[in-house]
């Protein structure tokens, strides 16, 4: 049986390692677009979708939070530089985001800091930091 030469070995998993990064990498910046685009045109309570499942079962929103969601249209959503990495599968994301009252007519603008956790079993980034708090002043 012939063997491989170690750097040969060396030099494809370093290959596969920056693959699978590249993958995760195509998949952050798929889901970031997925989500901004769910806000803008779809509504905040859109982006319940992207928001971690165990998180949403600890700190469920309320009816009341999920009706203030209803009343507001986004006008902007800016991500500004986009994401910052904290670590191998986390990120960061700062994202200013406007939007009006169908009632009173008024704008206002928040913004909402975005923690981003990689799930290797599920292959996805969700969000961890849940959805926004359009009360903040």
């Amino acid at each position: 049986m012939r063997r491989l030469p170690l750097p040969l070995i060396a030099g494809l998993a370093l290959l596969l390692a920056g693959c699978a990064q590249n993958t995760r990498s195509d998949s952050l910046t798929a889901t970031l677009n997925a989500y901004g685009s769910a806000v803008r045109w779809n509504g905040l309570q859109s982006a319940l979708q992207f928001v971690d499942p165990k998180v949403l079962k600890a700190h469920p929103p309320s009816e009341l939070d999920l009706a203030r969601y209803q009343q507001v249209n986004v006008t902007d959503y800016d991500d500004g530089a986009g994401p910052v990495p904290l670590g191998e599968n986390e990120v960061q994301q700062t994202v200013q985001i406007r939007f009006v009252n169908i009632h009173t007519q008024a704008e206002r603008s928040i913004v909402e800091r975005q923690l981003w956790r990689y799930d290797e079993q599920a292959k996805r980034w969700w969000l961890e930091s849940g959805l926004p708090d359009i009360r903040q002043d």
